[in-house]
Formats: C-alpha cells, sequence, structure tokens
C-alpha cells in the first residue's frame, strides 16, 4: 500500500512520544516521574467549570458558529483590551480546539511550497512539522550562542529572497526565555523591511517572573497588525489542557481565511469547553495569579537544586514552566541518550533538546508537585554523580 509522501516525512511529536512511554512504564509499576508535558498540575478554575455545567444545563450542546460562540470571542476582545490596550472585534477572533490547529491554520495560509519561515531555536517541536506540511522549509536563526535571545545579525545571516514570514514564541517552550522591548523592536524592523507576515505565539503570555515582563509585538509596533497573527488559548494559563481552547486574533480578512480552512479541518470547538474558556477569560485572573505564584516558587527550588549538580549548566528561565538544561559538558553529551539513560536507571522523563534543534541539551516541566521536583532532581542528581 502506498503512503504518501507527507506522512512519511513527518516526525512525532519527542513530547508526546516520552510521555507516552513514561505512562506505559507507570502502569507497568515502575516508579517513573515525567518532567516531560507542559501541563499544569492545577484544577481548571471554579468559574470555568461553572460555566460549563451551567452551559450543559441550559442545552448548549450542539453546533457553534465555526469561528466560535461570540460571547467567548466577545471576552478575548475585552482580555486583550485591558491586559495589552489592544483593539479586536468579535470578527477578528478564531476560536479553535486548541493553539495547534491555529498555528496549522496560519501556516496553511502563508506558506506556499518552497517558501522559507523563520524560527528562532530552541524552537517548539510542531512549529517545522506544521511548516513541512505546509510545504514550506524552516531557517534557523540560531539563539543558543547569544543567551537564548535572537540578535539582528543572526536573523539577517539566514533571510534569503524566499523568506515570507516568521513564527515569534515569547516567553518560550521549551527554554522559558521572554523577549525583551528592544528585541522586539528589531525583529519588527526586519519584519517591516522584508514585508513578513508574524506569527506570535504567546501561550505562556501569563507566566513570567520578576523583572521580566511579557510584551505584546504589537505593543511596540502596532503598524504590524495587518500582517499579524496572534495565538493564546486557555490552556497554560487558565490549566484547561484538556478542554482544547485556543484562540488566535488578526485582520478580519486573515482571520476569515482561517475560519474556511477550520471549516474543512475541525469545525467548531467543542460548545460546553468554549463556555467555560468564557468564565476562565472574564472571572479567572485572580486563580492565573495563585498559580503563576506556585510557578514561581518551584522555578526557584528546581534551579536551586539543579546549580548543585555536576556536569550540567542551566539559565534562569523569564518565564513558561521549563528549565533547559545544558549536558554538553556530561560524561553522556548526546542528549537523546542522556534522555533514554536517566529514564531506564531513574525513571525520570525529560525530553531531549534536539526536538528543539538543541542538541546537548534536555528540558524538563516543572508543573508538577514540589514533592516531585525534589525526588525528581534528587534523582538526576545521583544520575549524574554515577556518571
Amino acid at each position: 500500500m502506498k503512503l504518501s509522501k507527507r506522512i512519511l516525512e513527518i516526525q512525532p511529536s519527542a513530547t508526546i512520544s516520552i510521555s507516552a512511554k513514561a505512562k506505559a512504564m507507570k502502569a507497568e509499576g515502575k516508579p517513573v516521574l515525567s518532567f516531560s508535558v507542559g501541563e499544569p498540575d492545577f484544577n481548571s478554575p471554579e468559574c470555568a467549570s461553572k460555566a460549563a455545567i451551567e452551559a450543559i444545563q441550559r442545552g448548549e450542546s450542539h453546533y457553534t458558529l465555526n469561528s466560535g460562540i461570540i460571547e467567548l470571542r466577545k471576552e478575548v476582545c475585552n482580555y486583550y483590551k485591558r491586559r495589552f490596550g489592544l483593539e479586536y472585534a468579535p470578527d477578528e477572533v478564531l476560536v479553535a480546539p486548541g493553539a495547534k490547529p491555529l498555528l496549522y491554520e496560519a501556516l496553511q495560509m502563508f506558506v506556499d511550497p518552497g517558501d522559507e519561515v523563520l524560527l528562532f531555536s530552541p524552537a517548539w517541536v510542531s512549529y517545522v512539522e506544521q511548516i513541512h506540511l505546509a510545504g514550506g522549509k524552516e531557517a534557523i536563526v540560531d539563539t543558543l550562542k547569544t543567551d537564548l535571545i535572537p540578535t539582528k545579525e543572526a536573523i539577517e545571516a539566514v533571510l534569503s529572497d524566499k523568506t515570507v514570514g516568521m513564527i515569534i514564541n515569547s516567553p518560550s517552550n521549551p527554554t522559558g526565555a521572554i523577549y525583551g522591548e528592544e528585541t522586539l523592536k528589531m525583529i519588527a524592523d526586519i519584519a517591516r523591511e522584508r514585508d513578513l507576515w508574524i506569527i506570535f505565539d504567546e501561550i505562556y503570555e501569563r507566566l513570567a517572573y520578576a523583572p521580566a515582563n511579557h510584551i505584546n509585538i504589537l505593543s511596540v509596533a502596532p503598524d504590524l497588525r495587518d500582517k499579524t497573527i496572534l495565538v493564546n488559548g486557555a490552556s497554560k494559563a487558565y490549566a484547561m489542557t484538556g478542554w482544547r481552547i485556543g484562540y488566535a486574533l488578526g485582520p478580519k480578512a486573515l482571520i476569515a481565511k482561517m475560519n474556511t480552512l477550520q471549516t474543512h479541518l475541525t469545525s467548531n470547538a467543542s460548545s460546553i469547553a468554549q463556555w467555560a474558556a468564557w468564565g476562565a477569560v472574564k472571572d479567572a485572573d485572580p486563580d492565573v495569579e495563585k498559580m503563576r505564584e506556585a510557578f514561581e516558587e518551584r522555578r526557584s527550588v528546581i534551579l536551586g537544586l539543579i546549580r548543585d549538580m555536576p556536569y550540567v549548566k542551566v539559565r534562569d528561565p523569564e518565564g513558561a514552566f521549563y528549565v533547559f538544561i545544558d549536558v554538553r559538558e556530561s560524561p553522556i553529551p548526546d542528549d537523546m541518550e542522556f534522555c533514554e539513560k536517566l529514564l531506564e536507571e531513574k525513571y525520570v522523563a525529560a525530553v531531549p533538546g534536539t526536538a528543539f534543534f538543541a542538541p546537548g541539551f534536555v528540558r524538563f516541566s516543572y508543573a508538577c508537585s514540589m514533592e516531585n521536583i525534589r525526588e525528581g532532581m534528587g534523582r538526576l542528581k545521583e544520575f549524574l554523580s554515577s556518571l
């Protein structure tokens, strides 16, 4: 049976693969601790659950508008107005079953075969595969040598006549790096000069730790609004990963094109989940801040524990809930082998940096209990000390 070249070339998600292996080992009775998945361990906010229950009781169990219920889209507009001072109308918002479909739809809208898209590495695993699915090619801007922040020189070095746009992820998965105002202005200048579109993935924007501060690119470059798609969602900010709700904001004409594609891809997101997200976006700010403070405390603990270990280095993450550890000076500098042995010998699951265009690094998520952090980092230290 013949399979398409497209499906044969696509690579599975490393984070999901590692997580599946860890879950299988745990089901066998092994004492596995997983630091592989970017999923908050908090419950969804009560206001989200209440809104979902009330929606069920009202019988809101049918198809909605493909673009999402108007109540949620209005609330997303209100959120962006009060948080960033950005003005959007409901017909400039598209709701989808997660942020991933929105990224896919945006890339399918923007990219033709042979087009090149700027990616700032280390970069999230699904960006490159989605670019490939659109027939495009990644142009990698390596930030490992510049403290995880791109420079103008590094960007210009990979630009070509085939470059059509860029994906910016701040705060970053996997590094937790946040792009400051000057960096975003520099990137905006290049986008302006080269007439590039921008996908600005800010799914972790509520998880920033002082003195760092998340900045939306349109706050520093409002003139780029007509060529920018903002991608956000309920998963990370509100601990609502299983509800599967993402939203994109952009110019009406572009959002309409993405919406058309979505009619043939997923149709509308779950009606009940949309109402839950409406409740969260409207009323869950206090819950978000409590969760952010808890992550900040865990961040401090995990960094302290890692810095007491041999062979490894780590940069303070400014946002999200990941630490990106440099293992290149360890006796096992190969990150794939490092993660395999760590899981097999100490039952600790982490994601190899190769998946993010960063060989020699390993990503650990601290979106888990303090108890698991202390136990898992203890096992990691034992592993390193035994090498």
